[in-house]
């Protein structure tokens, strides 16, 4: 049995970076390069992830970075000087206005602001590389989705991991049915991006080349509170991030996803991590249940744990006297256990009744070339939005979940409401402020 291998998400993303190419192309645009064209590309971010993004796109000779959006000019310096030549813009919506060549644009903002942003773009007729999780409401996940297939524009979603060779080995395993029919699946993070105290009372000094009400946007005015939102915490609250389960569960979640061919759940139910008024809960457990499907049982039901949650005792005897890792998931099956350590290598257990079987071997691809090329008219997207938006969409039904504690909520996917919880359906599109209406959204 091959031993298991820790892989630091660092090391992860060197990986997908210097893996290969993708299948065979599949979609069409008018806003295509050629095969030996330049894309003009544009960054709606330009710090953090967004620049960790920049560096993983430009390293096609095929794309070239020709303008940013940042309301924080001063988290511009790396980009300006990396960069020289490139047009720096504080307001996202001037850059859109202003820069008529764009082929395609990535957009590694706060969560808030993916939806909009993307959504003009499309609209626009840009292909889109778009960070995790692609929206911050059901409504908005849907909407996106329809627009990217009306207008077949090539899209991905940033869930890098998803091109890794473990995630696609995990994927190989289970739909080659090495654990027979799988009946229900744990999965967990120990992040944690949520808050139990209240809002600080007060009000700081904006700093310098910082427009807050341009970071607010779509979002309703309130105080600057040094710290609280910008650069990073933002996560943490209701209005601009999602919580640890909307942050990690598209990554942790994206394998169960794609090897069990899920489709939309039929209930959800959170039993811990209340939010408060102003922030995602802390130490969250959350129970799907999804119809089968060709590798599953009838029904299959999926548990997510963050913080300090964990699978039960039962659950975890499962993997033998394995500490469990910070993060990953254990499949139950017919047949057997798959336990799936986050961005490791996997173990089928028992492990005696595995010793001879032969491990699948799919590789790694390159998560953002493979986007660069597709844009190019080459190959295909792996994680285009008729995938990752119905994977955003069943994410955030158990991310609105937590804030209606041991109420099982019941989905109608093809009406997009929840049918047995009025206030629940409510929160299933968001308004937005006045002044930042997308047609669309």
């Amino acid at each position: 049995m091959a031993s298991q291998t820790r892989i630091t998400r660092r090391a992860a993303l060197k990986s997908v970076a210097a893996a290969g190419m993708a299948a065979p192309f599949v979609y069409s645009s008018m806003a295509h390069a050629g095969p030996n064209e330049t894309l003009l590309h544009a960054s709606f971010g330009a710090a953090g992830m967004a620049m960790a993004d920049i560096r993983s796109l430009t390293a096609s000779k095929n794309l070239r970075l020709v303008a940013v959006a940042d309301v924080d000019l001063g988290r511009t310096a790396e980009v300006r000087k990396t960069f020289p030549n490139v047009r720096v813009y504080q307001d996202w919506r001037e850059l859109l206005d202003k820069e008529k060549g764009l082929n395609s644009c990535n957009i590694s903002t706060p969560d808030h602001m993916h939806a909009p942003i993307t959504m003009r773009a499309m609209q626009q007729g840009l292909h889109v590389y778009t960070q995790k999780p692609l929206t911050q409401t059901i409504h908005e996940a849907r909407q996106l989705t329809r627009v990217a297939r009306e207008r077949r524009l090539v899209t991905q979603m940033g869930i890098q991991i998803h091109s890794h060779e473990v995630h696609r080995t995990v994927v190989a395993m289970v739909q080659g049915g090495a654990i027979g029919k799988v009946r229900e699946v744990h999965s967990w993070s120990n992040k944690q991006w949520g808050d139990r105290a209240a809002r600080p009372d007060r009000r700081d000094a904006v700093p310098a080349n910082f427009n807050w009400d341009h970071w607010l946007a779509i979002a309703s005015d309130r105080p600057f509170i040094a710290g609280y939102y910008h650069p990073g915490n933002w996560r943490k609250r209701l209005d601009f991030g999602t919580g640890t389960f909307g942050d990690m569960g598209c990554h942790i979640l994206d394998p169960v996803y794609s090897a069990l061919s899920l489709t939309a759940p039929l209930t959800v139910r959170a039993e811990s991590g209340q939010p408060n008024a102003d922030s995602w809960g802390l130490d969250c457990r959350v129970r799907y249940t999804f119809p089968g499907t060709k590798v599953t049982t009838d029904r299959v039901t999926l548990t997510w744990y963050d913080g300090t949650q964990r699978p039960p005792m039962e659950v975890r005897q499962r993997i033998g006297k394995r500490n469990l890792s910070d993060q990953g998931s254990i499949y139950i099956g017919t047949d057997g256990v798959l336990y799936s350590p986050y961005i490791a290598a996997p173990i089928l257990l028992p492990e005696e009744k595995f010793r001879d079987y032969k491990r699948p071997q799919p590789g790694g691809q390159n998560h953002y070339l493979q986007w660069v090329n597709a844009c190019r008219g080459m190959g295909q997207t792996s994680t285009p939005f008729d995938y990752s938006g119905p994977l955003t969409e069943a994410v955030l039904l158990g991310c609105l979940a937590t804030r209606f504690q041991k109420s099982t909520l019941e989905w109608d996917v093809a009406k997009m409401q929840i049918t047995n919880n009025k206030d629940a359906n409510t929160m299933v599109r968001r308004t937005y402020r006045k002044g930042w209406e997308v047609n669309g959204l």
